[in-house]
């Protein structure tokens, strides 16, 4: 082959499956950014609520966002991936098994996911119920050879102005302890 038929080279994939809500997001940033400067070279791909996508962008780590959702904390049932399977695909979702199969199902060349006995040919780290979600995404890249800072997470101030300066933003997120959005409005307002 010539340089002039060669084939175009394909850019590799990297997709990330969190398919949550906006806390879950944020405390995914310091994994995100980490997968981004592991594989510079790589689309990295973010498989998660479209109503996220200026969040995603926001932090700099986020090439494009494949929506994705399920009711409640649930795994979608499936993604609209197309063409070649991900080069590598990083479950950000949840300990298994169903986000790992969804993943599986793709057939990335890679997987960094946490171990789960019902996964067996995934031998990733172990899942530890207590520990924060920063630490715990940035330990399983770090189990898998990737520097990770759960510390990195400060997304940029926007470039325009604020509807309201000097506003304070406080998101409880669903699962707080004290109900968080569940308790309802009269708990989050005591606040």
């Amino acid at each position: 082959m010539t340089p002039d038929t060669a084939p175009e080279p394909t850019t590799p994939r990297l997709l990330v499956l969190r398919a949550l809500g906006l806390g879950d997001l944020l405390a995914g940033v310091p994994a995100l950014r980490a997968l981004r400067r592991a594989y510079p070279r790589h689309e990295l791909v973010l498989a998660a609520p479209a109503e996220l996508e200026p969040v995603a962008a926001a932090t700099g780590a986020v090439d494009r966002l494949l929506p994705a959702s399920a009711p409640g904390r649930g795994v979608p049932r499936s993604l609209d991936w197309s063409g070649p399977p991900p080069d590598v695909a990083v479950d950000l979702h949840g300990n298994g098994p169903p986000s790992h199969r969804l993943l599986m199902g793709l057939r990335p060349l890679k997987l960094l996911a946490f171990a789960h006995p019902d996964t067996p040919e995934i031998d990733g780290p172990p899942w530890y119920a207590e520990e924060h979600e920063r630490d715990r995404w940035c330990r399983l890249l770090q189990a898998y050879g990737i520097d990770a800072d759960p510390g990195d997470l400060r997304l940029p101030r926007p470039h325009t102005a604020s509807p309201a300066p000097g506003a304070v933003v406080l998101h409880p997120g669903a699962g707080c302890r004290g109900g968080g959005v569940r308790a309802g409005q009269a708990q989050v307002a005591r606040v």
